[in-house]
């Protein structure tokens, strides 16, 4: 199958333009680095590939030059029909470096190119002159004005990337010319040529930047921004996460009217309904979660909110692209562990992946829900502008922030040291509407992939906790089913933050993934509890009594321990040392387990 290869810059619109294209739609972001996947859809017998963004050919960073190896690796296929480089209208000059570079090794290798000129919506809305015929003659190339926002000019490209290559032929004086050109002239001609002035969509961006980037009005809107992230997870999804859990219990319900009494309805009732779909209800967060900080990586206030935190970062021995993983961890650790390749710093990105599991991930929103939601009286605060529960959320996930900036702190004095460092250089993206369709989509994406990464472990776990709780006597004996021996055994370990054996192997069981501590937990309180209580998970530990002291103790715990596989199989692929992922697991798990013991007998 022949190949159609796209690259640009980063926030050159080129992913949108993929979307455009092939009517897949993929992640959109306005922040260096944050794709760094090939992106592939088939459209009319072509094969068509978008590149992750890179500044030029010769790579700074690990991400560049993955892209680079690829793309370079592609235009050696006989089957890769041509290149389509995206050039960024409001940023010319900046994209042209790259696209001469592009053009020339396009030509070394005989592979036709198309340029799309993209953002020219803003070029036309602006009254700017741009001459497209110096364009094409400069670079010896076909330039198509488009904007993959509106749609303007999509249509023609499609036609000629589905089209016979119509390509002219260069002859070796041209050839020549373009191949010894130096990138740094070409742009300065060019520009010179087209006498194009791009400065009013500079001043428009500087005029935002003079306040969000301001030492304090910036600190404070930086402040308020993350405050309204965290708030709006909980508060946000309530009325969701109530509606599924209503559905939930009532599906459950249902469920077992219809079942004859015995030890299928048990199962179905406790394992599936208890375990598996007390975690479900807590998707709604997840999606609202990836939802606004997609829109903080569309609009190109990630890339500000990077340069604000430079300077607090730096001290802790971090840089300020380090907040790109650290701000992804509230997602995923995984993905952030592999954002950490936009950092040029062999010694920052080290450090930044180590410390990234401390984040609080959304796994964690299961366990912090819950134990909030039993805990924190729903009060609001501000005249109602703030909710308690949802401020306690906030604090939450501060306190893992500051966490990860003290251990960097530490690790960067005792594990690695290095003669020499790389500067913090960051482009300024323009600010822009995020593309809703394809943010709605990926938020949805990730819920699946929650639901689909978890899921299974969940009911595995739940499955395997209900028949150990189960047997040998039945639902009315659990304090002497097989799970009671094992809870019993690790009980003085667990027992003195004031929680029983039932807490005890929810917490066990969770070190596979930290959601499975709510399915496990489920389970065992569907088990213990009558056939007719079928009161939210939330409901149960609130009539269990548990304590202000133990909910906190286990908030604590929760917000340290690594309790993820699959995040340490990651840093060792990533550093190539097992190590690495030994010293994350036993000194995280080690110092969540001190302060929690410190917290519970100090509330106590």
């Amino acid at each position: 199958m022949n190949s159609v290869l796209i690259i640009g810059k980063p926030n050159s619109g080129k992913s949108l333009l993929f979307n455009k294209i092939t009517g897949v739609f993929q992640k959109v972001s306005n922040f260096p680095g944050v794709t760094v996947e090939v992106k592939k859809a088939t459209k009319n017998g072509l094969s068509i590939e978008d590149y992750p963004g890179i500044y030029s050919l010769n790579p700074l960073t690990k991400d560049e030059e993955l892209a680079v190896d690829k793309f370079k690796h592609a235009l050696d296929q006989d089957s890769t029909k041509m290149v389509v480089c995206v050039l960024d209208a409001t940023r010319l000059e900046r994209s042209l470096s790259l696209g001469i570079q592009i053009r020339q090794l396009a030509a070394g290798k005989n592979k036709p190119i198309i340029f799309a000129l993209n953002m020219y919506d803003e070029i036309f809305k602006r009254k700017v002159n741009l001459n497209i015929e110096i364009l094409e003659k400069n670079l010896m190339a076909p330039v198509l004005p488009v904007s993959a926002r509106t749609g303007h000019g999509v249509e023609e490209l499609k036609q000629k990337i589905m089209g016979p290559v119509e390509e002219a032929s260069l002859s070796n004086e041209e050839r020549t010319s373009l191949l010894t050109q130096l990138p740094s002239d070409f742009v300065k001609n060019s520009i010179s040529q087209l006498q194009l002035d791009t400065s009013i969509f500079i001043d428009s961006q500087n005029k935002i930047d003079r306040f969000l980037l301001n030492n304090v009005l910036g600190g404070v809107f930086f402040f308020a921004v993350m405050l309204f992230l965290f708030e709006s997870i909980f508060s946000w999804s309530g009325p969701a996460m109530d509606l599924m859990e209503e559905m939930v219990l009532s599906l459950g319900a249902l469920v077992g009217s219809a079942l004859p009494q015995g030890i299928f309805r048990d199962f179905v009732h406790d394992a599936i309904f208890g375990g598996v779909g007390g975690f479900i209800v807590f998707v709604p967060q997840i999606f609202i979660l990836t939802f606004i900080i997609g829109i903080m990586e569309d609009s190109g206030y990630l890339a500000r909110a990077a340069i604000i935190c430079h300077k607090p970062f730096s001290y802790f021995g971090l840089t300020g692209k380090s907040f790109v993983p650290i701000l992804t961890g509230h997602a995923c650790a995984i993905p952030a562990i592999f954002a950490t390749r936009t950092i040029e710093s062999p010694k920052k990105r080290l450090l930044t992946m180590l410390v990234v599991p401390l984040t609080a991930c959304s796994a964690r929103l299961p366990v912090y829900t819950l134990l909030i939601t039993v805990i924190i009286p729903a009060k609001s605060l501000f005249g109602g502008i703030i909710g308690l529960q949802g401020l306690s959320f906030f604090l939450l996930y501060f306190f893992g922030i500051f966490l990860s900036l003290v251990a960097a702190a530490i690790l960067s004095k005792t594990l690695y040291k290095e003669e020499s460092d790389s500067p913090f250089v960051l482009e300024l993206p323009a600010y822009r509407l995020p593309h809703w369709q394809p943010l709605i989509k990926k938020s949805f994406n990730a819920s699946w992939s929650f639901i689909k990464n978890a899921g299974g472990i969940i009911f595995t776990v739940s499955v395997v906790i209900w028949v150990l709780g189960y047997f040998p006597e039945g639902p009315e004996h659990l304090d002497s089913s097989w799970l009671s021996v094992i809870g019993r055994f690790i009980d003085p370990v667990f027992s003195p933050l004031g929680i029983d054996w039932k807490f005890g192997v929810a917490i066990l069981t969770s070190f596979l993934a930290r959601e499975v501590f709510v399915g496990t937990l489920g389970t065992l309180l569907g088990i213990e509890g009558a056939d007719e209580n079928i009161e939210g998970l939330a409901g149960k530990l609130t009539a269990s009594g548990m304590s202000f002291a133990t909910g906190i103790s286990l908030l604590v715990f929760y917000a340290i321990a690594m309790q993820c596989v699959s995040t340490l199989a990651v840093i060792k692929k990533e550093t190539g040392r097992l190590s690495y992922s030994i010293l994350v697991f036993f000194a995280y798990g080690i110092t969540a387990y001190l302060l929690a013991l410190a917290v519970y007998f100090l509330l106590s």
